[in-house]
This record gives structure tokens, C-alpha cells and sequence, in this order.
């Protein structure tokens, strides 16, 4: 019998190591001047937790074995609304219900798609991301969304005000998605799901309920990434999003969800964000050409993809002895 300690390592290895790593990589940079300023490590704060958003989302639906590549192109549709809205008057309290409610229906199109059409989920989302992506170039023809009311950047409170709601909204959101898939009924769903989808239903569960559900909470959960993300700024990018979906996949995937459904963690996605979401910043006050963060990404996602398939062969191959 393995003692509980070995059970726990069992679990959550994965998230100990990318934790493990992540502290290691914060002490090494204790060195470099400058990269423990407040504005520095509250700016770094502010953009990860904008990532963990949809994160949360997408280890939902990659724990259901399925995947979302258009999350990118939602963010930009949910981007130029937000603006838009804002210049027809819309006030900002508002716009925190409609413009998630606007990700979910975006959500909620590729979940009919998947669940009860049946198409399969990397075909759906990489039809909607081109499609969506040539809406909304067709419809701003390009251009940003400017002369914005002076309410609508940080929402009138200013920016440290402003900072401070995206960071409070965002670990409110982690921690109510913490406790549901670990609470919940629908929570728990989704893991059975994605482990086993017949034997879910067996058990009573409707698998194209769940699936359906876990790509509403990500398109939510995007929108609500994107409004934040836009009341940073005086002007909205018709453009934004860019490589989000990307990015996102690629932390969850890092903080241990499998690729393969059945196993993934908010804990994990949240420091595989963290981890990822660091990079960038560290290569820049080590004065090193920021062209290098998406290739040293790519080194750490193949590396826990190799850790994962590594991981679930010495499972197979071994018992509990």
C-alpha cells in the first residue's frame, strides 16, 4: 500500500513541480535590479490573472476531452462590443453582465456544435475562429474602437482602483471555480465526463449537458477576460486576442490537465499561467530578444506534455503495490 504522502505526490505532482519551478525562477530574478518594483510585479499580477480567465474555462473544457481554438477571436468580438456599448452610453456596471453573456452565446454555439451536432471540437472552434476573426475585420474594417467615454478606461476609478477590481474579480472567479469542481455536482461531472463519458452516463450524467456547459463558462469567462482587458486602455483593438487561445492551452497543459481528459486542476492552470505568463517579463530585464519567450514556451509545453505521457504509461504499468 502506498502511504498517504505517495497518494498526494501521485495527485498532484504535477502542480508541486510547475509550483516548485515557478519559485525557483522568482528567486533567481531577486538578483536582477528592478524586477521586484511594485509597478512591475503589479503589472505582471494584473496580465496573468487576465489569462487565468479563460484558463479556468478552457481547463473545463480540456478535462471534458474536448478543446476551443477560437477563444482568441471571441475575445476580440467581446472587445469591440464592450467599446462600442460604452460609446452608445451602456454604463460600465451593465457591461460586466452583457459582455460575458455576449462570450457565452459565442460559447454556447460552439457547445451545440460539438455536443449535439457532433462535429468534432478542434473542427468547430478552428471554423469559428476564422470565421468570427473575418466578422469582426469586416465589420470594424480594421479599425480600433476610439473616442471612448472617460468612464469606460478603469471604469472611472483610476488606475490603481482599476487594478485592483481586475485582480479581485479574477481570484473571485478562481476561487467559486476551485469550489465548484470540487463541490458540485456539475463540477464533478465534467471529470467523470472526460475520464469516461459512457460509464458517466451509466451513472446518470448527461455527457452533451456537460460538454455543452464547460464551452459556456469559457466563452463567459472570455468575455469577462476581454472587458477587463479593454478598460486598460483609451482605445479598443479590433485585433485583440491574437495567439490567445495558444497561450492559454499551453498553460493549462503545463499546470498538469492532460490533454487527454479526466485530469486537470485550477491550482494547476493557475500556476502554469503564472509560470508561463513570467517568461516574457524575465527575458526582458535579462535584455534578452523577447522573440525567445514563444520558443522557451514551447520547450515548456512539450516538456509536460512528454512528463504527462511519461506519467500515464508508469500508471498503466504499474499498480498500487
Amino acid at each position: 500500500m502506498k502511504s498517504f504522502g505517495q497518494r498526494l505526490w501521485r495527485s498532484y505532482r504535477r502542480e508541486v513541480s510547475v509550483a516548485a519551478v515557478y519559485a525557483l525562477l522568482l528567486l533567481g530574478m531577486g538578483w536582477v535590479e528592478g524586477f521586484y518594483r511594485a509597478g512591475n510585479l503589479r503589472d505582471l499580477l494584473v496580465k496573468n490573472l487576465l489569462v487565468l480567465l479563460p484558463a479556468i474555462g478552457m481547463t473545463l473544457v480540456i478535462v471534458a476531452r474536448q478543446i476551443d481554438i477560437s477563444i482568441g477571436s471571441q475575445f476580440a468580438i467581446c472587445g469591440v462590443a464592450a467599446g462600442l456599448l460604452a460609446k452608445a452610453g451602456v454604463p460600465p456596471l451593465l457591461l460586466l453582465l452583457l459582455i460575458p453573456l455576449l462570450g457565452g452565446l459565442l460559447g454556447a454555439w460552439n457547445g451545440w456544435l460539438v455536443a449535439w451536432v457532433r462535429i468534432p471540437s478542434i473542427i468547430v472552434t478552428l471554423g469559428m475562429m476564422v470565421a468570427w476573426r473575418a466578422a469582426i475585420r469586416w465589420t470594424t474594417q480594421g479599425a480600433w474602437v476610439e473616442n471612448l467615454p472617460a468612464g469606460f478606461q478603469w471604469f472611472g476609478l483610476g488606475q490603481a482602483a482599476g487594478q485592483a477590481l481586475i485582480v479581485t474579480l479574477a481570484l473571485a472567479v478562481f476561487a467559486c471555480g476551485v469550489w465548484a469542481t470540487r463541490n458540485l455536482a456539475a463540477g464533478r461531472a465534467v471529470y467523470a465526463v472526460g475520464a469516461d463519458a459512457e460509464a458517466a452516463r451509466l451513472a446518470g450524467i448527461r455527457p452533451r449537458n456537460t460538454v455543452f456547459g464547460t464551452f459556456v463558462v469559457l466563452g463567459m469567462l472570455t468575455g469577462l477576460a476581454a472587458l477587463l482587458h479593454s478598460i486598460r486602455f483609451v482605445q479598443v483593438q479590433s485585433n485583440s486576442g491574437l495567439g490567445l487561445e495558444l497561450t492559454v492551452i499551453a498553460a493549462v497543459v503545463v499546470g498538469g490537465t492532460s490533454i487527454l481528459g479526466g485530469r486537470g486542476t485550477l491550482v494547476g492552470a493557475l500556476l502554469g499561467v503564472m509560470l508561463l505568463g513570467t517568461i516574457g517579463t524575465v527575458l526582458t530585464f535579462l535584455g534578452i530578444d523577447a522573440a525567445w519567450e514563444k520558443a522557451l514556451q514551447g520547450v515548456v509545453v512539450l516538456g509536460a506534455v512528454a512528463l504527462d505521457g511519461l506519467g500515464a504509461r508508469g500508471e498503466a504499468g504499474g499498480g498500487d503495490g
